[in-house]
């Protein structure tokens, strides 16, 4: 983790770098030209080491296929940020977003086209995670639940639900579990939450940055985190942490969609269709498993089965009604995060 943290200023520079260079061209010639291609990739935080080692899979395919080198760009940081940015001209030739929610914001700037969902496999999710709870080693705390991280003396660790998409898959993890623990008591419900976050230390803006306040700052007993981000924490730290899935979690569906307005003027449609469709393969697929993110394949999943808690108790957003009516009630300005923060300040 912390050769992430070092070379973020470097990181920023190549994606700079690559950025000028895409802005540069206006378009792209056909694959059959046999030049080299650019293509970028606007992420989220937690997916800097699965896409390392996809784009490496990708490039071998697709020169394989074509004849054709690709270059390919990646920009990281939180969902909702990294939305904002592309739907503010940020030139991406693809998304791969937390959530479904941060992929409509850059099509209701007129860049997807209507029904991008549907255009790939599991509802254009190739890859799928779940929250659970990172916590350090021997679990001084005691946190087995969702319960204990409102006990008095408890420092939790989450992103900021308005910038980060990990953190709202936190915050409707933690409702859901209280929705349950009181029968559906708005009420209560809302006092659970309002708990929660007074015990919140920091709000950063995405969940790579929680990991390194966790992790390399030492803040915080419990942080809440993506399954594959703390996979990654004791991969790097096996002596240091441990993780604890909670009795009901979320499915975590981050979504890939190509950005239509893009890739049609800069003439990358066909290697962008390529670089999602291909993170259906087996072997991509095994690459998301080897990086701590669920198969959408789940022949493929099973393999994994030594790795994932397969068990767990996952609610879906369809439990929310879907990620408009979710954002409408709890992360627009004014909404029910808005209602319950500045009453927890």
């Amino acid at each position: 983790m912390k050769k992430n943290i070092l070379s973020l200023t470097l990181a920023a520079t190549v994606l700079l770098t690559g950025l000028t260079s895409v802005t540069g061209c206006s378009s792209d010639k056909g694959s059959s030209s046999g030049e080299k291609i650019t293509l970028t990739n606007v992420s989220y935080d937690p997916t800097r080491e699965l896409y390392e080692s996809y784009n490496a899979l990708f490039a071998e395919h697709w020169k394989e296929q074509t004849g054709q080198e690709v270059e390919i760009t990646q920009s990281h940081g939180g969902s909702g940020k990294q939305a904002l940015e592309v739907a503010n001209g940020l030139e991406a030739d693809v998304v791969t977003l937390a959530l479904e929610y941060d992929v409509n914001a850059v099509r209701d700037a007129g860049l997807i086209e209507d029904g991008w969902v549907s255009e790939f496999g599991n509802d254009s999710a190739p890859y799928t995670s779940t929250i659970v709870f990172l916590v350090r080693k021997g679990n001084p705390k005691d946190i087995q639940d969702w319960d204990d991280l409102v006990k008095e003396g408890v420092g939790v660790i989450t992103p900021n639900p308005k910038t980060s998409g990990g953190a709202r898959w936190n915050y409707l993890a933690a409702w859901a579990y209280a929705e349950e623990l009181y029968s559906g008591d708005e009420a209560q419900v809302k006092d659970f939450i309002k708990k929660l976050y007074q015990n919140v230390l920091v709000l950063d803006s995405g969940a790579r940055g929680s990991t390194t306040t966790f992790v390399e700052n030492g803040q915080g007993d419990v942080l809440l985190a993506w399954e594959n981000e703390a996979y990654l924490s004791i991969q790097d730290y096996p002596d240091d942490y441990e993780i604890i899935a909670p009795s009901i979690s979320i499915l975590a569906q981050p979504s890939v969609a190509i950005v239509d307005g893009v890739v049609d003027d800069r003439g990358t449609r066909e290697v962008a269709t390529e670089y999602l469709q291909y993170l259906y393969t087996d072997e991509a697929q095994r690459i998301a498993g080897d990086n701590y993110y669920r198969p959408s394949n789940e022949e493929i999943l099973k393999e994994y089965a030594d790795v994932f808690n397969l068990n767990i108790n996952l609610v879906t957003i369809n439990d929310f009604g879907g990620w408009d009516e979710a954002q409408t009630k709890h992360f627009t300005d004014g909404g029910v995060f808005d209602e319950i923060y500045e009453k927890s300040e």
